[in-house]
Formats: C-alpha cells, structure tokens, sequence
C-alpha cells in the first residue's frame, strides 16, 4: 500500500517521512499522519508568506512545490503563530495541538541532526502543549461480568472470545482485528501486533484459552477468504475493526451502558484497570502487557487506585465527625 505523501510532499519532507518509515520502522498509518501534520504547518506557511491567498480553500492548497528556501525560512515565532492558528481557526483541542507541535519538532531536528541542512533547530525551543489528563472511562468488575453473560446468538463463540481477550488482555481493536490463529501459541501466549509494528507476548489466562478453544471449535474453515484471520464475520472475511466495534455496542447497548460513552478502547482500559486493582501489577509490568511505548502513558491507572483509597477514606461513616 503506498503512502499518501508521495504524491504530494516536496523532497526535503519526503526525505523525512521514507527516513521514519525505514529507519524508525513506522508504520505506514503513522508515517501518514505525520505527513497530515506536517501538510497543515506547511500549508499555514504559504498564507502566511503570501504564496496563495487567505482566501483559498486551506484543504485544496498543495505543498510539492514548497522549496528549500521556505522550509529554511521558518523561525520561532511562525511557529507559535501557527499553534495560536489552531486554536482560533481550526479549533484543535491540546492533544491535536500536541500532536502536531511534536510532528513539527520532529521534522526540524531531522533536518538540523540528520540532514544537517539548518545549522540551527528553530523550534526546538517551540513547547508542546500540556494535555489534559484525563482518568480513562472503564467498567467495573460488576459490569464486565455482565457484558460476558449477555453474550448469545449465531456467534456467541466467536463473539464471547473477543470480549474475553479484551477483557483479560487489554488489546486495542485494531490488534483484535489484526489476530492470527497462528498467533494462539502452545505455550498459552499470543503474539500480537501493536502500534509502529511493534511485536509483543501477552499470556492466555485459563478464561481466554477456554474462551478461544469453544471458538475455534465452531470457527468456520469452508470459503473463508482469509484463512489465517482468527475472527470470521459472516461473510467469512476476516471481522474489520468497524464489525468488532458494532458487535461491542450491541451487547453494551444490551446491557445498558451504550450511552455512557464506553466503547471498544473503553474495554482495554477496563482490562488495564481490573489487572492494577486486583492483580497486584507493578506497573511497568502492565506498560509491557498494554504495548505502551512510554511508562507516563500507563502510569494513569495508578491515578484510578489513588482515586479509590481517597473515595474510601471520604465514605468512611466517621469522615464528618468534628470536634
């Protein structure tokens, strides 16, 4: 599958972008989204240097002509001028703004360290906007229970076994949908693949090895297209990350929480959530089962346990006795 900038980025950019493809091994989702960011910045620059007018359609301005001498031009200021864009025009919230404030440093110090096209990082002192960190939603142990207990139909198998991986293995649904049956070892681990391609072990409890078994069981094997795919829709393709989200909402709908913003990811903080508070998880451990890249991304759901004990404290009937 070809990426979406080489067509349409200039090659100091595309320099860039087949480097973090290559070298950083990206994915091609990320390598794109880096180049969606970047387009944005770059575009910016050319109303902002009065290369096309205010008035043109911001979607429809192109960037491969964009030359050495404007990318060489850019200065701090243009840059914090571009994120206060964000905000008035384009209304990104700070983890947009983040996103791109880190697209946009990435890409200078490649040309200032790798290249060495600048003899200066201008926007190395540019700071990436703080976001706000927010206590993931998740269900209660309660709840997860009876979520496993509504499952029934056609393909109550198949469909038990993907909530039960959620809920024991906290994968993201685009690992789910990415499964192979290869991937179930006999050593009782499964081989997933993460965000940037990025390998990792998670080890099959007694729940899920009985959960994929009764599935595998019933899976079906006769015209599937693709026959390594683990989950089969009913089309015997292999489920897309759009059906295993569908079959989500409609057993949280059935019991009753789908209007409660919860949702596949909502699954793999459940999962993350019931480990740290009942499994006695160091946290690093939990960072290696999640497929986090940084500790600070997991460290949120010890956040979720502090929460707790000042909740308890609070409810202690002698909390409000004064003297």
């Amino acid at each position: 599958m070809a990426a979406k900038f080489q067509d349409e980025a200039f090659p100091i950019l595309k320099d860039y972008l087949y480097y973090k493809q290559t070298i950083q091994n990206k994915s091609l989702k990320t390598v794109d989204e880096y180049f969606i960011d970047l387009r944005t910045f770059f575009r910016y620059m050319k109303i902002r240097r009065g290369l096309v007018s205010s008035d043109e359609d911001f979607d429809k301005i192109k960037i491969d002509d964009i030359t050495e001498d404007l990318v060489k031009s850019v200065k701090l200021n243009d840059a914090y001028e571009y994120m206060d864009y964000l905000i008035r025009e384009r209304n990104n919230k700070s983890a947009a703004r983040a996103r791109k404030c880190s697209s946009l440093k990435g890409f200078y110090s490649f040309l200032h360290k790798k290249k060495h096209l600048i003899s200066v990082d201008p926007v190395s002192e540019l700071e990436i906007p703080k976001k706000k960190k927010a206590l993931p939603k998740y269900l209660t142990l309660e709840q997860s229970i009876e979520l496993l207990n509504a499952v029934d139909g056609e393909y109550k198998e198949r469909d038990y076994a993907i909530l039960t991986l959620f809920l024991n293995c906290g994968l993201r649904v685009s690992e789910m949908a990415g499964l192979n049956y290869t991937d179930i070892r006999q050593d009782n681990t499964m081989r997933v693949l993460g965000k940037g391609n990025k390998e990792r072990i998670v080890y099959l409890n007694k729940a899920c090895l009985s959960a994929v078994k009764d599935y595998m069981e019933v899976r079906p094997v006769d015209g599937v297209k693709d026959k390594y795919a683990l989950f089969i829709s009913r089309n015997r393709n292999r489920m897309s990350v759009k059906t295993i989200q569908a079959m989500v909402y409609k057993y949280l709908e059935k019991i009753g929480l789908n209007a409660q913003g919860f949702s596949c990811h909502k699954l793999r903080h459940t999962a993350a959530t019931l480990m740290y508070q009942y499994g006695d998880v160091d946290v690093r451990v939990l960072k290696e089962v999640l497929g986090h890249e940084n500790l600070g991304t997991t460290e949120i759901y010890t956040h979720l346990s502090n929460e707790q004990l000042q909740k308890a404290a609070d409810n202690n009937p002698l909390s409000k006795i004064k003297k």
